[in-house]
């Protein structure tokens, strides 16, 4: 008896065309590709879900799980570690939402519990989920840039470090 895979999701990228290569394969590192000028830049290209190098390939192949090595510019990704540090901003960023809309809700609106409870849970569960996969994405921007956890460093030549410590 075959046993489905319960770890796939919908938003799982591992069999569409485009997707991650294998862990053997190795793609050169290139050189030629557009790096980002700022770490704005290289956050927002994290947040939208493509590489934070060069903002061309998918940085993720399964719903938290990013590539091993970007299919576009051979960037290794398994330096990353963005551990929880995602999900205690987007449970930030979701409680600063939805405080101000639970006050305003209960002040402004008489509903009984159950009618709080089912708007207020299912919305912030939707705001919840959808910001996991960005923040990831912008904290292993931010990893990148700084190169932390073994990144190496790339910088565009003449081009204003924005956002470092040094000189």
């Amino acid at each position: 008896m075959i046993l489905p895979d319960f770890t796939r999701t919908l938003f799982d990228r591992r069999d569409r065309p485009g997707g991650p290569p294998p862990a053997q394969f190795v793609v050169p590192k290139r050189r030629d590709c557009a790096l980002p000028e700022t770490l704005g830049t290289a956050a927002l290209r994290g947040l939208r879900g493509r590489c934070p190098r060069c903002g061309e390939a998918h940085l993720f192949h399964r719903f938290l799980k990013p590539v091993t090595i970007c299919a576009h510019c051979g960037q290794d990704w398994s330096h990353q570690r963005a551990d929880d540090f995602p999900a205690y901003v987007a449970i930030i960023v979701t409680g600063h939402i939805m405080a101000p809309l639970i006050i305003a809700l209960a002040r402004d609106f008489a509903l009984s519990v159950t009618a709080m409870m089912a708007i207020i849970v299912p919305l912030t569960l939707v705001l919840l989920l959808g910001l996991l996969q960005p923040a990831k994405g912008a904290i292993i921007a931010l990893q990148w840039w700084w190169g932390m956890h073994g990144f190496e460093k790339e910088r565009i030549a003449g081009a204003a470090e924005a956002g470092d410590d040094e000189p």
